[in-house]
C-alpha cells in the first residue's frame, strides 16, 4: 500500500488498519460486502425515519433530538471509516503534523469495485443530504427553529462525507464547485438508468491528494 506524501515527507497511515486499504476481493458477485451495504444505508435511513415519525410517538424534543444525533453519528463514523473504503476503494482523513498544521488526505485506490455496491453507496451518499435539505426548507418556512438546528447538524454530517468522497473521486486539486454538481448529476442519472440498462463497470483510477 502506497502512503500519501506531502513535501517529500511520508505520511503514516493509521496503525489500526487491520484490512489493507483497497485490497478487498472484488469477485463477480451481486454483493461482496452485504453487511457493509446494509449498515451504510441503515443508520442514515433510520435517522430520516425517526425524524419524520418522532412526533407521533413522543412529545419530548430532547429524546427525539438525542436519538437522531446518535443515529447520524453512527452513520458518519460507518460511512467515513468503513463503507467508503470497502465498497468503492475511497478514503478521506485528517492528520496534524509536528508543526501543528492540519492536513486533509483524500485517497482513491486503483482497484475494481462491485457495480451494485458502488451504485448503492453513491445513491445513499447523495440522496440523504438532499432529503435533509428539503427538511431544512420546511423548517425555515414553518419557523421551526429548534428542529432546524437538528437538520443543520444532519446536513453537516452527511454533507461532510459527500464532500470528502467526491474530493477522493475527482482528485483533491480539482475545483470542487463545478465538479461536485457534475458528479452528483452523473451519479443520479446513472442510478436512474441502471434499472433499464446494463452498463459495464468503469475502471477506477487511483489518486491521492493532500490539502
Amino acid at each position: 500500500m502506497n502512503n500519501p506524501t506531502m513535501n517529500s515527507a511520508t505520511v503514516p497511515l493509521l496503525d489500526d488498519d487491520t484490512i489493507a486499504f483497497g485490497e478487498e476481493d472484488n469477485a463477480n458477485k451481486d454483493f461482496i460486502h452485504p453487511y457493509i451495504v446494509f449498515f451504510h444505508l441503515v443508520f442514515r435511513s433510520a435517522a430520516v425515519v425517526v425524524y419524520i415519525l418522532c412526533g407521533w410517538f413522543s412529545d419530548s424534543f430532547i429524546a427525539s433530538f438525542v436519538l437522531v444525533i446518535l443515529l447520524l453519528s453512527a452513520d458518519f463514523w460507518t460511512v467515513k471509516n468503513i463503507s467508503g473504503r470497502l465498497l468503492v476503494g475511497l478514503r478521506w482523513w485528517n492528520y496534524v503534523d509536528d508543526d501543528g498544521k492540519s492536513h486533509w488526505v483524500f485517497e482513491a485506490k486503483q482497484n475494481r469495485v462491485n457495480r451494485n455496491e458502488s451504485r448503492l453507496f453513491w445513491l445513499g451518499l447523495i440522496l440523504c443530504p438532499l432529503i435533509w435539505s428539503g427538511f431544512f426548507i420546511i423548517c425555515l418556512f414553518g419557523l421551526k427553529f429548534k428542529w432546524m438546528l437538528l437538520v443543520l447538524i444532519a446536513l453537516t454530517l452527511t454533507g461532510a462525507n459527500l464532500y470528502g468522497y467526491i474530493k477522493c473521486k475527482i482528485g483533491a486539486k480539482q475545483n470542487i464547485g463545478t465538479a461536485t454538481s457534475d458528479f452528483v448529476r452523473k451519479q443520479l442519472l446513472q442510478n436512474a438508468t441502471s434499472f433499464m440498462f446494463s452498463q459495464p463497470s468503469p475502471p477506477t483510477t487511483g489518486n491521492t491528494g493532500v490539502v
